[in-house]
């Protein structure tokens, strides 16, 4: 991430947006003013002349958040082309890291919520990183600790964010319509081909011809029964290099600012049950625990293997106590996290709160502990460097 003067820029104060945004909707989905909230995001506006008829929260989970990842997209491919994942000397140990992050929560969950067929479906949600909210703390809490740890946590939340990718792509499509799948692949096609043609003369006529071919790839992906979030990725991921990067420029503000904001929002607005912990759902227990446990647990302990089987002069490569910093700060599931137990218990609402409570107070452990243990760290590098000098 680059940084610049633009606070939306940093990495500090979008995650702070984002709690705020967060907690704000949680408050207010309990208080007096829920119905008349709930009122305006289950109001639905349709497109005329077409099957989009989609409620004001799915508009800002399904229309929004493409955009949103559209941005991850750009970022993933610069990271797998020329960034901390170009080659499979650097990938090695945050890749074999990634999958125990993925792993053992999707274990500590399954055992926890497995046995009941209502429940068991939710194994995902704790499986992402917040890439935003775990670079914030990083920067918030780790004054001094070395790139490395840096690098390795950048690394390893792009690769959760591929795996949530193909999470939300193959596990919640539903009625496939394949000739709307293939036109929006034909829309993702022209798209990147006009993109190479902006790349080379700059035409500003094209580049509106660009968004409105995305716009369109957009529906059409939407009415194929794949979530619309999809268009997005794919969007983001064949355009050409040179326009994808002033895409993501001119975006990056936006989404840190608003679009998550927004989403974060409409996600926590839920209501807490006013029950008995014994009387919640075994899916919110499994994901409050899946999520700080689960994510430091399997992170530090696949990350140890892969230092020791990692070939020689592999990078990057960090000490076991870096990995568990690491591993508390994958636990910050929430964004990706969120529109997951939207995804996984659409059909369940009020299963669907508590999955997303889960998140939300899973979340939270992993933020308090990966200050806490980032901190140390961060602490023990300064002692050690006062010290040599």
């Amino acid at each position: 991430m680059r940084i610049s003067d633009n606070p939306l820029r940093g990495q500090q104060f979008p995650a702070a947006l984002l709690l705020i945004a967060a907690g704000l909707g949680l408050l207010l989905a309990n208080l007096p003013t829920h119905d008349a909230i709930a009122a305006v995001l289950d109001a639905h506006i349709a497109v005329p002349g077409t099957t989009l008829d989609l409620s004001v929260a799915h508009w800002v989970s399904d229309g929004l958040l493409a955009i949103f990842f559209l941005v991850v997209a750009i970022e993933l491919r610069h990271e797998l082309t020329h960034g901390e994942l170009d080659s499979p000397r650097k990938a090695v140990q945050p890749a074999i890291a990634a999958a125990g992050g993925v792993l053992v929560p999707i274990a500590v969950y399954l055992l926890i919520a497995g046995a009941d067929p209502l429940t068991a479906g939710g194994w995902p949600i704790p499986t992402a990183t917040d890439i935003a909210f775990a670079l914030g703390v990083l920067a918030m809490f780790g004054k001094g600790l070395p790139p490395a740890v840096r690098v390795f946590l950048l690394a390893l939340a792009i690769l959760d964010d591929i795996i949530g990718i193909i999470f939300i792509a193959v596990l919640f499509a539903h009625d496939m319509d394949w000739l709307m799948f293939a036109l929006a692949a034909a829309g993702v096609v022209v798209f990147a081909l006009l993109s190479r043609v902006v790349a080379k003369n700059g035409s500003a006529g094209v580049g509106v011809l660009m968004g409105v071919i995305g716009v369109l790839t957009w529906g059409l992906m939407a009415a194929s029964g794949i979530h619309a979030t999809i268009a997005g990725v794919l969007l983001g991921l064949f355009m050409s290099p040179a326009p994808a990067e002033k895409v993501r420029h001119g975006l990056e503000p936006a989404v840190n600012g608003v679009i998550l904001p927004v989403f974060a929002f409409v996600a926590a607005f839920v209501v807490i049950p006013q029950v008995a912990p014994s009387q919640l759902s075994p899916a919110f227990w499994a994901i409050l625990i899946a999520l700080p446990v689960g994510k430091i647990i399997g992170i530090g302990l696949f990350g140890w293997i892969a230092m020791r089987i990692r070939p020689k002069g592999a990078v990057p490569a960090i000490v076991f106590p870096d990995l568990l910093a690491a591993g508390a700060l994958g636990g910050i599931g929430f964004t990706v996290s969120l529109l997951l137990a939207n995804l996984a218990f659409a059909g369940d609402k009020l299963l669907r709160d508590e999955a997303i409570l889960g998140v939300l107070g899973g979340s939270l452990i992993a933020l308090v502990l990966s200050g806490i243990v980032v901190s140390m760290r961060a602490r023990h590098y300064r002692a050690l460097e006062k010290t040599a000098s």
